[in-house]
């Protein structure tokens, strides 16, 4: 219990010492360190491009947008008011980025939010039913995730690019319904009718191939 106690200390001290040491970086970028601002960005390239990645899949859209949300920090970091963690801040910029992105590459239109039906676990429970995707699967099961894997890539190009956005970062980034609003500047009603929407389309998409 006592080594317990003394463990999360040390954590607590070792991510306080590393939030003081983000937020001086920050301050020092905003006061027109240039070298600060690249130690900045060397401490989340990574996050970025994979944040980025996982939100729009195609490698040369997710180098597109970690460009562009950089250069948006870079423009915008004097606007930055420690009111949130440094990396939360960018993390919606990168979010906002790729929803923009996504917006240009598709004319679809979302349609009006819908009464809800059922709440959010029923969506959940919906593609836990999904044949497994895991390499760990037996050949069989791997097959049918492979093939499912192309049907819901097929049917997520249906979605609108908001209702693709909140879909991915429910599904596959495990974000609460409220911290998705939050990050795309929204209710978490009008994240959950989204959300709502986008499991709709692709049930009926994935029925008509079972």
């Amino acid at each position: 219990m006592g080594m317990s106690v003394a463990l999360d200390g040390d954590a607590r001290q070792a991510a306080a010492v590393k939030l003081a040491e983000e937020q001086a970086l920050v301050r020092k970028a905003q006061a027109g360190d240039r070298l600060a601002f690249e130690d900045l960005v060397r401490r989340y390239d990574r996050d970025v491009l994979r944040l980025a990645l996982n939100l729009v899949h195609r490698p040369e859209d997710a180098r597109d947008i970690y460009q562009e949300s950089f250069l948006k920090v870079y423009r915008n970091l004097h606007r930055f008011r420690f009111e949130c963690s440094f990396y939360t801040w960018l993390y919606r910029i990168v979010t906002n980025v790729a929803l923009d992105h996504l917006r240009r590459r598709t004319s679809h239109r979302e349609d009006q939010a819908p009464v809800l039906e059922d709440g959010e676990g029923s969506t959940r429970d919906f593609f836990d039913r999904q044949p497994e995707l895991s390499a760990g699967a037996n050949p069989e099961k791997q097959l049918l995730g492979q093939e499912l894997g192309k049907h819901i890539e097929e049917a997520m190009q249906r979605l609108s690019p908001r209702e693709r956005m909140v879909f991915e970062m429910k599904h596959y980034q495990g974000l609460r319904l409220r911290a998705i609003g939050d990050l795309l500047g929204t209710s978490e009603e009008t994240a959950k009718n989204s959300l709502f929407r986008a499991t709709r389309k692709l049930r009926a998409c994935l029925d008509s191939v079972r």
